[in-house]
């Protein structure tokens, strides 16, 4: 500092700081010295030294201090795309909604969960020795408040049905009998095409405990064939006929790939609900049977059905599911 106001004095400085300016000095009359030289190169490193202390103090690009970094956030324009897809979405609900009669559109079922629940026989549902056989339930734990349709055999082929739950992207899971779907296997490729999972509900639509367990095997085993053979996969569950089965049946099931073997706790018909709880009411994780029906089973059609499934699933605030996102 002892230099640098000595150098002001003899006006080294004062000079280089007036030459940046722009405005001429003279320079001094006194003989370069090699001391003055000295003294001269020494002024201006120290001058672009404070020049360069104040550059960095008056830069904008100094980082906050801890605790005060900016939040990296995601782009303004990619969160207004989030939304503009979300609210589209939901306008596509209500329009197909409002298209097929509905009076509320359907909730959207919450995302499938990374860590899937354990799955147990429903105390009661056991058979005698029950240990490594195929679980028997009526409900999924979940506290998600979804249920699951199920839809059993085949024998209506209603393509509006198709339609319908399509354009509401409404999932379901269908248990099939070869003995109807065989009448149109193209039907239930398209079902399938639409992301319909196609499982086993038997060849013949027995009563199995009336069965010898190999022609329950057969049964359920020559069901496999078939939709493995039509739609390219076996299927992972079995829905017993009548929801009845015995230690037989889920010994065979098991033997033919079966994982699981899923009843139900309501059913859904045209003109009313069936429940098997006492309290007569929808609970988290329940699943649903339907049935593929037309008017020459039901006073309606299997949208009419769909129809009253909906409302009330709608109306207790509930969403529907894929079953096979949560097994």
């Amino acid at each position: 500092m002892r230099l640098v106001r000595q150098n002001y004095r003899n006006g080294a400085i004062g000079g280089a700081l007036a030459g940046a300016r722009g405005t001429a000095r003279p320079a001094p009359t006194r003989p370069r010295t090699k001391n003055h030289r000295s003294r001269t190169t020494i002024t201006l490193l120290t001058v672009t030294a404070l020049a360069a202390g104040c550059a960095e103090a008056t830069s904008t690009t100094v980082k906050p201090a801890a605790g005060q970094q900016l939040l990296k956030a995601p782009p303004a324009r990619a969160m207004d795309a989030y939304a503009t897809k979300l609210r589209q979405e939901s306008s596509a609900r209500a329009t197909a909604a409002k298209r097929w009669g509905l009076t509320k559109p359907p909730l959207p079922a919450p995302p499938a969960p990374k860590k899937k629940p354990a799955i147990s026989t429903r105390n009661g549902f056991e058979v005698d020795d029950h240990e490594g056989l195929p679980p028997v339930f009526t409900t999924i734990p979940t506290k998600d408040k979804v249920v699951f349709l199920t839809i059993d055999d085949g024998a209506e082929k209603d393509p509006v049905f198709l339609r319908m739950m399509s354009e509401l992207k409404i999932p379901y899971t269908a248990f099939l009998s070869d003995y109807l779907v065989k009448e149109d296997y193209g039907y239930f490729k398209k079902m399938q095409d639409r992301g319909v999972v196609l499982n086993n509900h038997t060849l013949n639509h027995r009563y199995m405990p009336n069965l010898s367990y190999d022609r329950q095997k057969q049964e359920i085993c020559g069901m496999q064939d078939v939709i493995e053979k039509r739609y390219g996969k076996r299927p992972a569950l079995f829905r017993p006929p009548f929801g009845s089965y015995n230690e037989d049946t889920l010994r065979a099931a098991g033997t033919c790939g079966i994982k699981a073997a899923p009843l139900w706790n309501e059913e859904v018909f045209v003109d009313r609900w069936d429940y098997r709880e006492l309290d007569r009411d929808l609970h988290p994780g329940d699943i649903v049977l339907s049935h593929f029906r037309g008017k020459e089973h039901w006073k309606g059609t299997m949208p009419d059905m769909v129809r009253r499934f909906l409302k009330l699933v709608t109306d207790k605030g509930y969403a529907v599911a894929r079953i096979e996102d949560y097994l």
